[in-house]
């Protein structure tokens, strides 16, 4: 099963961010560093954990982007924007949550490049707590519907929080089976923005029962491609995915895959070969070893060793200020180190390391025989010049428009 791999966070090892609420001031830093150009998700944590604090990141932006920049600076964000993007949030009455708080999902935070911030609306304490993704095609059959409302009430009995995407079909059934019990709807635009429409009245009852989350800001219109945005953090919020009915090119199958990346269990209900809705469920039971369920019982059984009464981990609520969030460290870590300027020597090395095709960090510490932290350094610099793309799985590659 998907849960005896290595657990995802390796990327940021090496080092500890400190788990505390956030003063308003730091809160407004953070968003003006994840609105700055050229950081991601990947490269905001690595400023924080270089520099401790939002705010002390946005003083070093200029100095570590123009490494690599030949003297362009990159755009940051000015704090009339994020002030307004903040201020939306607290008129819609959506609360933003940011990755070092302890309200911040806890199981989210342990994938790969996790959002720096999201926003909730409704119960946010369902995001604590286990759950488990039902997703499947919009276009279902009567069949598929009938299950995924069977499971979303048999899960939900069982204590389980339903999570899925808020779409058509299947995803709608899920929330509404669910809702009673807990369910958790993600969606790929801001929080004020209703997608589609015509769910308008399940999303309202959600944002008064469940809970709502994006990690874009209220106002922001969804596109084809925030839809795998989405789709990772139904799989990263939950401890195992569900798949109810999928043609063989479908979103669904892309959350699937997001699944396995993540080290979550995946699970499939087998169809009628003859049916194109049940080709993708048929085809992860076949090639992606994901788990043949009939019954609800199933997945409660498969996921009792995480949600059982001697397992804490996902259950409990990150504490009180001072505590520490640690990411799994790998065999190349070394001790934390003042760490020295690079020299230009060392910038080249790097460089001529990186090629188009991903290659993961500590082969680029072994090729140029540096420092693992100075390697990320330079890295940083990279990324802030807009030079490199980040691949997930501390794989790294030049960014496409380079020659």
């Amino acid at each position: 099963m998907a849960r005896d791999r290595q657990q995802t966070g390796d990327l940021f090892a090496a080092a500890e961010v400190s788990i505390a609420p956030l003063d308003d001031a730091e809160k407004l830093a953070c968003v003006r560093l994840i609105r700055s150009e050229n950081v991601g998700p990947i490269t905001f944590l690595e400023l924080i954990k270089r520099f401790k604090s939002a705010k002390q990141a946005l003083k070093a932006l200029p100095h570590l982007s123009g490494k690599f920049a030949r003297g362009k600076q990159i755009r940051v964000c000015r704090a009339e924007e994020a002030e307004a993007e903040l201020e939306r949030a607290q008129k819609f009455g959506a609360k933003p949550l940011f990755l070092m708080e302890p309200d911040y999902p806890k199981r989210l935070a342990q994938i790969d490049a996790p959002p720096p911030l999201i926003y909730a609306l409704g119960q946010t304490d369902l995001l604590q707590r286990p759950s488990v993704a039902i997703v499947g095609a919009r276009q279902a059959s009567a069949a598929g519907l009938k299950l995924a409302r069977l499971f979303g009430q048999e899960l939900g009995r069982s204590g389980l929080i339903v999570v899925s995407g808020l779409a058509r079909g299947i995803d709608r059934v899920a929330h509404e089976a669910s809702l009673e019990s807990g369910t958790v709807a993600v969606v790929a635009g801001g929080l004020d923005i209703v997608y589609p429409p015509d769910n308008t009245d399940i999303y309202q009852a959600i944002s008064e029962k469940g809970c709502l989350i994006s990690e874009m800001p209220c106002g922001f219109q969804p596109r084809g491609k925030d839809f795998p945005r989405r789709n990772r953090l139904i799989s990263g919020l939950s401890l195992g995915v569900l798949v109810v009915e999928a043609a063989r090119r479908s979103g669904t199958l892309t959350t699937a895959r997001m699944a396995g990346e993540q080290n979550r269990d995946l699970f499939a209900i087998p169809g009628n070969p003859l049916d194109p809705r049940a080709e993708g469920t048929n085809f992860l039971l076949k090639h992606r070893n994901a788990l043949l369920v009939t019954e609800p019982r199933d997945i409660i059984e498969a996921l009792s060793p995480m949600t059982g009464s001697n397992s804490s981990e996902f259950r409990e609520v990150p504490g009180a200020d001072g505590q520490t969030f640690h990411y799994h460290l790998s065999v190349d870590d070394e001790p934390p180190a003042p760490l020295s300027e690079p020299s230009e020597s060392e910038r080249d090395l790097v460089l001529q390391a990186l090629g188009p095709a991903p290659v993961a960090i500590d082969d680029i510490a072994r090729t140029t025989r540096l420092n693992i932290r100075q390697v990320r350094s330079i890295l940083l610099e990279l990324d802030l010049a807009g030079l490199t793309e980040r691949h997930g799985e501390q794989l790294v590659s030049l960014a496409q428009t380079q020659d």
